[in-house]
């Protein structure tokens, strides 16, 4: 087999391969929501600083809207409800900040991590899901 129709097969494969990737990520971009900017979710300072507290220890296992391949549950609209789903507590600062701070069932705490002023960020954020 020459070079050339050797090239020629492996271009049309990863062509082929490019064209089934694009088809993946389009069907899976029907589930997921767009990352919007800060600014055009129009975020203060402090749900700024929240938001990327959420980033580095939250989403891991809570996406904010969706749980497609996370361990917890989606976080969107947590303070829309009276009563977090899982937990059956009250859906306020007070209780969220708490299991933030100690953890609960599954969840790790994040008190030795994140100061109490970090944890109001978080939970700033967290109403603008």
């Amino acid at each position: 087999m020459s070079f050339v129709h050797r090239l020629s097969l492996s271009l049309s494969s990863c062509l082929w391969g490019s064209v089934v990737l694009m088809g993946v990520l389009t069907f899976m971009g029907c589930e997921v929501e767009r990352r919007k900017s800060d600014a055009e979710l129009g975020l203060n300072p402090q749900q700024i600083a929240g938001r990327k507290l959420y980033d580095n220890y939250c989403d891991r296992c809570h996406e904010p809207y969706s749980s497609r391949g996370k361990k917890g549950p989606p976080l969107k609209g947590v303070f829309k409800q009276q009563y977090l789903p899982v937990s059956g507590l009250p859906a306020n600062d007070e209780r969220v900040g708490e299991i933030v701070k100690y953890g609960r069932s599954k969840m790790e705490g994040f008190g030795r991590v994140m100061s109490d002023q970090q944890i109001k960020d978080l939970l700033a954020y967290l109403h603008t899901l």
